[in-house]
Parts: C-alpha cells; structure tokens; sequence
C-alpha cells in the first residue's frame, strides 16, 4: 500500500511563509519564543507529520530598491533566526518527529556543516535532515563576506564536492567503532575510524570526523533545486526532494523525468520521495474555511511580491514598471531561483514577461493554489495527488502556526491524513549511506 508523506515547511522568523500572516488578527506575536517553537513542534507531532522543516535565508529581503526600509517596516520576513538552534528547541519538546533545516553549501565549511548536523541527529536520537541550498542573493554574499553570488552552475559544482566531503566525513565511523571497554581501556577501535584526506577544486579537509553515527546513521539529505543543474543535483544527492508542479498532469511527466534522472546517477528511484508543495485552508466545514480564506485573502500587499521576487531572483524589481517587458538580457541575467523565472515564462506564455506577469504567475507574496474546505474537500484532493503516482505531498499551510485559526481544526482529528484510511502515512524506508535501510528515516515509523 502506498503512503503518503507529510512534511510542514516552516519559517524561524516573524511571519510563515506568508509574509503578511503576521497581521491576521488571531496570529500570536512571539515568534522568536521558544514556547513558540515547542508548541509547534508538539502540534505536529500530533497531527502525525514526519518532518518539520525550515527553509532559511541568511539576509533579509532587502534587494527591492536596495534597501531595508520596506521590509522592516511590512515585516517581510526581516527576523531570520538560526534554524538548527529552533530545531533543536522543537526536539526537545517531541520523540517522533523528523526535524529538518537549511544550511548552504556557498558559505560554510563541509567539515563544519557534518558536524553540526551529527550532532543534531544524535540530540534528537536520529530524526535529523538537511535542507541542502547553495544561497541565491547577492544579500547573502555581502553578510557572508563576498561582494556577489557566485555563478548558478558554479554553485552547483561546488556544491557537488561539499556533498563528497560531508558524506566522507559522515562515513568515517563504521558502526561497531565504539565498544567501551572500561575494564580493557578501550573507548574504541581505531581501524574503525578512518580518516577522510579529502583535496579538491574547491575543499581540502583531513578528518577524522569527531562525531559517530546516530540510529539512523547520518541526517536525511533534503533537495529543492528546480533548475536544470538543480535537479541534476538532487538526483545525485536528495532524498526528499522539495517541488512545486503547476497540475497534476505536469506533475506526472516531471515525476517520471526526474526518477529517471535519479536512476541515470546509479541510484535506486524508489529511495527518493518528491514532496509536492500544497497549501491548504482548513476547517470543519468549508463555510467555515472559506470564512478562514476571506480573511487571509486580504493580508497581502504588492510590495510582499515585489520584495520576495526581487530577493529570490537577485534582481531589483523597482528599476522596472509594473507593465514593462523584462528584456532578454535581464532574464538571462537572473541568477537568483531560475525555477522562478521559467515557471513564469511557461505560465504566461510570454517569454518576456512584465514585473505584473511575475507577480501573477510565480504566486509569491500569497497564499497560491489554495486548497479550501472541511476535511473531505481537502482529503480527496491530496489523495488525488498521492494516486495519480506523484509520490507524496507537502502540505504547505501557509500561516503562523500554530496560530489559533489553524490549529483547533489539527486538534479535533481533522487532519486529513487520519481521515484518509489507506494514504495515513506509516512506515517508510529509504537509504544511501547507511547501515540498512531499516535504520534510515526511523522516525518516518514513528508516527
């Protein structure tokens, strides 16, 4: 019987993914608490999601206009916390759920982002994962000590020989290193520690790695790169692989390209599952959710798409009118989230699109898509997905949660995976660089 995967996509920050949820009447105003954090943790848990997971930036979204002013004053996401350090808050507040973050591959060191991860696997008793990115903004680089991004493929290629020391370093302990033997003085078996001596085009690092395995043996590895090269690289690396198809019919010729893909790099295709962005509004009936939509309807403003556009795509919306064609040299030049931009060019049927035709079409700033209704209408429609063999679903609830309108709905038994009979999800296995594949995802079993 196929399962269904619930993965919550969330935000260490002032508002959700939804810039403007912060000025819904019923969101709370302590984002940055850690009471804030458990709460979510332990109604996700709950509800029987498998994964929270934070996406993250590592500036504010200040490249409209090249300046600040408008994002703190909108509240665009201009509080950005340290996600590991939230997820370590929401591990200690649950037993089963996997707790995933973001951390790039363009401004830190591999032996420094394995270890960090070890640690946080072993903390949490093997429910880790990590949400590789290699930053997209000019933003970032200027926090991070660089004048630009680096090139897109680039990054990529960077990113390529990030993943070979990490993964190198994660390796370095075999499972049955440590046996400590306190009457024979042996903490553990040297031959069973092996040192990395990794030197590359872009990394050099020694080992040996200072952290052993965990119970699933490393973290998950999670991948949302919808470009060419990005997708090259999640089939290479990813195990659970971030997407957002337009429809249904799109979504099962891109399934089927990318498992391709996936088995074309020598890997089995049924060790990756492809989680489907989907937002949803729910409720007990759908009067009452579409009450719920009428309001989150109005929050948005234009300068939150304008804002987060411009900060995706690394390039300046305000030097554009709302109704002028992007040239062909500046959509070449966008070297920001490309999957953007296509996505764009695709819907609108325009390959040179208006800033107006980005605002409309890539969805950002607002709640895009918007499953609305009681737990049926949204049962069958996530089903549907799950049938039509595009394997697993993000439900992506685009608000503060756990504000007081998204939350009760969870609590009273609405989720529709438990309303779903066979998609509940259960166990679910998969591996690469593991003991067996039984030890891998452990907390995928758990719920």
């Amino acid at each position: 019987m196929r399962q269904m995967t619930l993965v919550a996509f969330l935000q260490a920050q002032n508002c959700t993914n939804l810039p403007s949820s912060w000025r819904h009447p019923q969101s709370r105003s302590d984002a940055w608490s850690a009471d804030y954090y458990r709460h979510i943790g332990r109604v996700l848990e709950e509800g029987k999601f498998h994964l929270g997971f934070f996406d993250d930036r590592l500036s504010m979204p200040d490249m409209y206009g090249r300046d600040h002013e408008h994002t703190v004053r909108h509240g665009i996401r201009c509080v950005k916390m340290d996600a590991v350090t939230v997820l370590t808050v929401m591990g200690m507040a649950t037993e089963r759920l996997g707790l995933g973050a973001t951390y790039s591959t363009s401004y830190y060191e591999p032996f420094h982002v394995a270890r960090l991860f070890a640690t946080l696997d072993l903390m949490t008793n093997g429910r880790a994962a990590w949400n590789v990115v290699t930053s997209l903004n000019d933003g970032e680089a200027q926090n991070m000590g660089c004048e630009q991004v680096i090139e897109h493929d680039l990054r990529y290629d960077r990113a390529d020989e990030f993943m070979e020391v990490v993964l190198g370093h994660w390796d370095s302990w075999e499972d049955d290193a440590i046996v400590q033997d306190k009457a024979a003085g042996l903490f553990a078996k040297p031959e069973k520690v092996h040192r990395l001596d990794h030197k590359g085009r872009f990394f050099r690092s020694r080992g040996p790695f200072t952290v052993p395995r965990s119970p699933q043996g490393r973290p998950v590895i999670i991948q949302a790169g919808q470009s060419g090269r990005g997708k090259r690289f999640g089939a290479q690396w990813g195990e659970l692989i971030f997407v957002v198809y337009p429809n249904i019919a799109a979504a099962k010729r891109d399934y089927a390209e990318f498992k391709a893909e996936v088995a074309t790099c020598g890997r089995d295709p049924e060790h990756v599952k492809i989680t489907q962005l989907i937002n949803t509004v729910a409720a007990a009936s759908r009067i009452e959710a579409e009450d719920k939509w009428a309001v989150i309807s109005k929050l948005p403003l234009e300068i939150d798409a304008l804002s987060l556009l411009s900060e995706a795509l690394n390039f300046d919306f305000s030097t554009k009118e709302m109704d002028e064609p992007f040239t062909d040299e500046e959509m070449a030049a966008i070297s920001g989230l490309q999957a953007i931009r296509d996505r764009v060019v695709r819907a609108s049927g325009n390959k040179n699109p208006t800033v107006r035709d980005f605002i409309h079409f890539s969805g950002r700033g607002r709640v895009h898509d918007a499953i609305v209704g009681g737990p049926k209408e949204i049962c069958d429609q996530l089903e549907q997905w799950l049938v039509e063999r595009v394997r697993g679903l993000r439900p992506f609830r685009r608000t503060r949660a756990p504000a007081p309108w998204l939350v009760p709905e969870r609590l009273c038994g609405q989720n529709p995976a438990r309303e779903s009979g066979g998609a509940h999800p259960a166990a679910s296995r998969m591996g690469r660089h593991a003991r067996t594949r039984a030890a891998r995802w452990s907390w995928l079993s758990q719920v």
